[in-house]
Formats: structure tokens, C-alpha cells, sequence
């Protein structure tokens, strides 16, 4: 599954601005809807496009990899946790 990590970008830009910044600003300057950002804060496994993740790259002058990480959701099995010590 992909997480997106837009909390964190948040609290990020928020520490480095000195000053709150709010979903509403991002939906702003990005052009992107409030509704989508929120689901991406708040809706786990959302899904959405490269268009939205290239603007809210740009906003936070950051890499796809600061915006998002892969998280398996496959629960290891016994085997692979023996491989792995």
C-alpha cells in the first residue's frame, strides 16, 4: 500500500514557515481541490494521480519519496521472518 506522508510535509513546512498552514492554503496555491487533500490526510490507502502528487511536490519543493512511501500490507509469514534473523 502507498502512504502518502502529507501530515508530516505539513508539520514540516509549518516548523521551517514559522506559522500554520492549513488545507485550505494548499488547495490555494495548488489549484487542487480542499476534498482531496483531505482524503489523502485522512483516508488511508487513497489512491489519486501523478498530476496531484507533481503539484503537491512542487509546493513543498520536495521528491515523490518525501510525499510518499511504500507500506506492505501483507502480514509477514513465519518463513520470511526466519529468513530475515
Amino acid at each position: 500500500m502507498i502512504r502518502f506522508k502529507l501530515g508530516e510535509m505539513i508539520e514540516k513546512k509549518q516548523f521551517l514557515d514559522g506559522r500554520r498552514v492549513t488545507i485550505s492554503e494548499i488547495a490555494t496555491t495548488t489549484g487542487l481541490n480542499r476534498m482531496t487533500l483531505s482524503k489523502i490526510l485522512n483516508q488511508r490507502g487513497y489512491g489519486t494521480g501523478t498530476e496531484t502528487i507533481d503539484k503537491l511536490c512542487q509546493y513543498f519543493e520536495c521528491t515523490v519519496s518525501d510525499l510518499m512511501e511504500f507500506v506492505s500490507d501483507v502480514p509477514p509469514t513465519p518463513d520470511s521472518e526466519k529468513s530475515e534473523t
